[in-house]
């Protein structure tokens, strides 16, 4: 529910932010670069941050062994970051506060999800990781539609205080953070104890028999599948003028993703915990090549929502059975660092696909999607030959019961 929350005050600022620095309000110095130019700075700063950052963050959380406490200093940062907006009133102000927020979301994914792993036995955990990933999804699905709506209604009067539309939605994500800060704060609590089997807390990439660390691998994978599924957005102008349909179209395909996700991760995550969790990722991967081509090949608004819906099911075939299969060889008190390879390389996949499809869509429409199909063939090649079942009969690992809540 927190991330829920939180997931809905930064998607606020997807939409919010392009609108507020094309508004006029935003002035200063712009060191030569575009207005565009800037917006896509500002849009991509918190991924790269953040996704940088999660590896240190997640390996302090392991050292000292708290996890709630560190959430609780990147929702601060947080609800102090989206405040401050109030009083940004220059390019470089707004280049700070992104940063900020990067720093802030790299404390909360890893402790969160290594707190949800520590909570969570074998048997439940691709479960829990599939509720997370819903409750994140919807909060971020949820954000951009009701920031447009907060912006467009503006402006407000509020008990005698006038606020325009970008105020009040600075003011609704910072309440969104604090929130979610309050939800943590009285209801979440951190494992008793870890237990601690490995002092170094380092990320391996290779295994030390010649392969690579199943661990990294499934960073690796993770980083392909967000490549190819984060293509879409850069290229709304020319899929619209592609299949002749408008901005409406557009966002509905948009979402078909999102959607599938969050009727899928719960159940795809729970049936990781009876069947296993590398069969779900094999075929996610090879669902997702496919449904990635076929969206710069297709010609009809129809074909194109069905092919975004399948690449929403793979998605979900893949991320949370990864989590869970990563949270799975965490046995040494190291759950941050290791869930921490994932989270990362699905930021900077996410960080990275608009940016490649900008550029190779001037190779031809079909080749950046052509590409994000080719990193998933390898992506699956890379986990059928590195990584190894957890759960199950012949499962290379094993798992224990949650660690007690204090």
């Amino acid at each position: 529910m927190a991330r829920m929350a939180d997931g809905v005050g930064n998607s606020f600022l997807i939409i919010v932010l392009p609108l507020y620095i094309a508004s006029g309000v935003v002035e200063g110095r712009t060191f030569g670069l575009t207005e565009s130019m800037l917006i896509g700075i500002v849009l991509s700063l918190v991924g790269f941050v953040s996704s940088l950052s999660q590896p240190f963050t997640g390996r302090v959380s392991d050292r000292t062994g708290r996890r709630k406490f560190y959430i609780l200093i990147g929702l601060g940062g947080l609800t102090t970051a989206n405040l401050l907006y109030l009083f940004a009133g220059s390019y470089l102000s707004l280049v700070v506060l992104r940063a900020l927020q990067g720093v802030s979301i790299a404390f909360i994914i890893p402790a969160s999800v290594a707190l949800v792993n520590e909570l969570a036995g074998a048997g439940t955990r691709g479960g829990n990781m599939g509720v997370y990933n819903t409750f994140r999804l919807v909060g971020f699905g949820a954000g951009p539609v009701a920031a447009g709506v907060l912006v467009n209604a503006g402006p407000y009067s509020i008990l005698g205080f006038d606020l325009s539309g970008f105020e009040a939605t600075f003011y609704v994500a910072a309440g969104a953070a604090a929130l979610s800060f309050a939800l943590v704060s009285v209801l979440v609590h951190d494992p008793a104890e870890l237990e601690r089997t490995r002092e170094d807390l380092s990320i391996d990439v290779f295994d030390g028999e010649g392969g690579l660390d199943p661990v990294f691998t499934l960073g690796v994978a993770s980083l392909f599948m967000a490549i190819g599924i984060a293509l879409f957005a850069t290229l709304q102008p020319e899929i619209n003028a592609r299949l002749d349909q408008g901005s409406t179209w557009f966002g509905v395909q948009f979402a078909a993703f999102i959607i599938s996700q969050v009727f899928l991760q719960v159940p795809i995550g729970r049936a990781s915990d009876r069947w296993g969790r590398k069969p779900f990722i094999l075929a996610g991967l090879v669902l997702l090549a496919p449904s990635t081509l076929a969206q710069g090949i297709v010609l009809d608004s129809w074909l194109m929502l069905v092919v975004r819906l399948t690449q929403g099911v793979a998605g979900a075939m893949v991320f949370a059975p990864a989590l869970a299969l990563a949270g799975d060889l965490a046995t040494g008190g190291d759950s941050g660092t290791k869930l921490s390879v994932l989270t990362m390389a699905f930021g900077l996949g996410v960080a990275l696909g608009p940016l490649s499809a900008g550029f190779l869509v001037s190779l031809g429409f079909v080749v950046p999607f052509a590409v994000g199909a080719s990193l998933a063939v390898i992506g699956f090649g890379l986990v059928y030959t590195q990584v190894e079942e957890t759960v199950g009969p012949g499962a290379s690992a094993t798992d224990s019961e949650p660690v007690p809540q204090d």
